[in-house]
């Protein structure tokens, strides 16, 4: 069940913020020297102009494809891990959500080279439809393969492992500890507020954390969209970065970034921890048929204070 609560979580959680990654990406990648972009929403209003609204959700395919499996794989993963280890511990929270995290790099970090890449696509033209290099996110894998091999597919994979692991583990840590002083109980009539708080402030947490990680996980993923690469390894790209635009570009696309983190991570974990306890709920009113007495406790076991 773990598994499905994380595939229903995760199309909740993109349908609701991948505008937001979409302005992200582009803020992150535009050169200091000419920019684009103003600020975030700037950035969102010369989108839509020229492209409409749909040049926000440019590369959904490939997260809505993927981040469905990936959320099923994480709190899949987490959920199991939390069994082997035990006990329902803050630490041991960290510890299922950072392996959970270091496990799905392996389809999150092709995944979101097509999406950058096809979020990039047209920027900076007048008419985005007047040159377009890959027709959907599946065709931009399968031409980044042609021409790059193994490698250029799973380019970034460093630099997204460094940043999935703490960041998840800090994402269920900070869900755990929130929900647990917030008191989410079943019976609570502010439980929905209560869990839609706890999962976006998890989400801001989360990223907070790593997000320099991030920036430089997409000015590689992002390089060579033109033909022409800048950077040979994360060392590099770090020192050209800093070289170039100072110590502020690891805060660039960060005011996006955390207006979209709020709502995807109050979704994904509300719709994630209301869909586990309806299913514990029925298992439980299911298991007490027979014998009622005995009902009571278990209903009680199957209501946990953290997800």
């Amino acid at each position: 069940m773990d598994f499905v609560a994380g595939c229903l979580g995760g199309a909740a959680g993109v349908l609701v913020g991948h505008p937001f990654d979409t302005v992200k990406v582009r803020l992150q990648v535009q050169s200091a020297k000419k920019p684009l972009y103003r600020g975030t929403f700037h950035c969102f209003q010369s989108i839509i102009r020229q492209e409409s609204v749909l040049g926000l959700y440019k590369g959904i395919g490939s997260p809505m494809m993927g981040l469905t499996f990936i959320n099923a794989i994480v709190f899949g993963v987490q959920g199991n891990t939390m069994r082997i280890l035990g006990q329902d511990t803050p630490m041991n929270q960290f510890l299922a959500g950072a392996a959970a995290g270091a496990i799905q790099c392996i389809i999150c970090c092709p995944m979101e080279l097509a999406k950058t890449r096809m979020q990039m696509q047209g920027t900076g033209e007048k008419s985005s439809s007047s040159r377009k290099v890959y027709k959907n996110s599946l065709d931009c894998l399968a031409c980044i393969y042609q021409r790059e091999g193994v490698w250029g597919i799973n380019r970034g994979m460093v630099t997204t492992l460094i940043r999935e692991t703490p960041a998840f583990g800090v994402y269920f840590l900070a869900y755990d500890v929130l929900t647990r002083s917030l008191g989410c109980e079943p019976e609570d009539p502010y439980m929905i507020p209560k869990l839609l708080f706890a999962g976006g402030m998890a989400g801001i947490s989360s990223w907070i954390s790593t997000y320099p990680a991030d920036v430089i996980k997409s000015r590689l993923q992002a390089d060579g969209v033109g033909g022409k690469f800048q950077y040979s390894s994360i060392m590099d790209c770090t020192r050209k970065s800093i070289e170039k635009e100072g110590w502020q570009v690891f805060t660039r696309g960060l005011t996006s970034t955390l207006l979209r983190a709020f709502p995807v991570n109050a979704a994904t974990f509300a719709t994630v921890t209301l869909f586990l306890m309806y299913v514990r709920q029925g298992e439980g009113a299911k298991d007490c048929e027979p014998a009622p007495q005995h009902c009571g406790a278990l209903q009680q076991q199957t209501q946990p204070s953290s997800l």
